[in-house]
């Protein structure tokens, strides 16, 4: 049975189960630990199994929506499905293409899951596991392109973008159990896995029979930075008197650090000492630049 919205200003017993009133991505529940009466608004839910949250003078504590199912001795199989989504800018639309592989189910046609249809294609996805290296994992996916499909929308979006290749589009990999699947008597959108968002950082391969495309974290793609501006030690980046120094007080220094008497003659050195002659020394400063760089190997 599907589990119910949370409602404001209602009375929960211990063991009552709630989901979140808008889709998390997260995709978990929330089981009531203490008893109580919610809250007029609802409260900012966690995102990690076991966290909890206060409403009102209830206590809810996260729980997985799809990981009990699998405990049982003949669970309900896990259903895999993906989304590609076009970015306007780089690929002329923000069409969304979802396909599944039918692979871990009986399913010999399409897939509808939270009012979207899923078209059945061959896909092989790899390289989804994390480890224990510190590097972030980057999987690919090859898609059917024997009705030439794959190719086809290639050249749609490189006429936008040349040599794009669908570089950039968000893949979501969305899993959950075929018993919640529309349709099911068991039938919830909000019953999955946490979804993934990866995003293309390039086409591998191109041939007849499909299409492989390797995918990356957000924080992995080629050519970007975080922070997205260059890391210096000593040298502020702010621009002074801004709403990002955020100084407008009437003490004057000189570029050198010496007291003035004019705001005409006050001029900031971009220095931690300049930040600290205006906010004092003990202040949390506004200081624009990454004082630590360093220090670090």
């Amino acid at each position: 049975m599907a589990v119910a919205a949370w409602a404001a200003s209602t009375a929960f017993s211990v063991g009552d189960i709630r989901r979140a009133t808008t889709e998390q991505p997260s995709g978990l529940f929330f089981r009531c630990s203490t008893a109580g009466t919610s809250a007029s608004s609802e409260p900012g839910w966690p995102n990690m199994v076991g966290d909890t949250v206060t409403d009102g003078t209830c206590v809810w504590t996260a729980i997985a929506s799809a990981y009990e199912e699998l405990a049982k001795i003949n669970p309900s199989a896990i259903i895999e499905l993906f989304e590609l989504r076009l970015d306007s800018t780089l690929h002329g639309s923000s069409d969304v293409y979802r396909f599944h592989a039918g692979a871990n189910a009986d399913v010999d046609g399409n897939i509808v899951f939270n009012s979207q249809t899923y078209t059945r294609i061959p896909i092989k996805a790899e390289g989804f596991e994390y480890n224990a290296t510190g590097t972030l994992p980057r999987p690919t996916l090859s898609i059917s392109n024997l009705d030439g499909t794959m190719t086809t929308l290639l050249l749609l979006v490189n006429a936008t973008t040349a040599g794009n290749d669908l570089g950039g589009a968000e893949v979501r990999r969305i899993r959950t159990l075929k018993k919640y699947l529309d349709g099911e008597s068991a039938a919830d959108p909000n019953a999955q896995w946490p979804q993934e968002r990866w995003f293309v950082d390039r086409k591998a391969s191109e041939s007849r029979d499909q299409v492989t495309f390797e995918l990356a974290s957000k924080f992995d793609l080629a050519g970007q930075k975080i922070p997205k501006r260059q890391v210096i030690a000593n040298v502020c980046q702010w621009k002074y008197r801004s709403s990002e120094c955020s100084y407008t007080g009437s003490n004057y220094f000189d570029v050198n650090g010496n007291s003035v008497s004019t705001l005409a003659e006050d001029v900031c050195g971009k220095r931690v000492a300049s930040c600290k002659l205006r906010f004092g020394d003990t202040a949390e400063l506004p200081f624009g630049s990454f004082p630590g760089a360093g220090l670090t190997q």
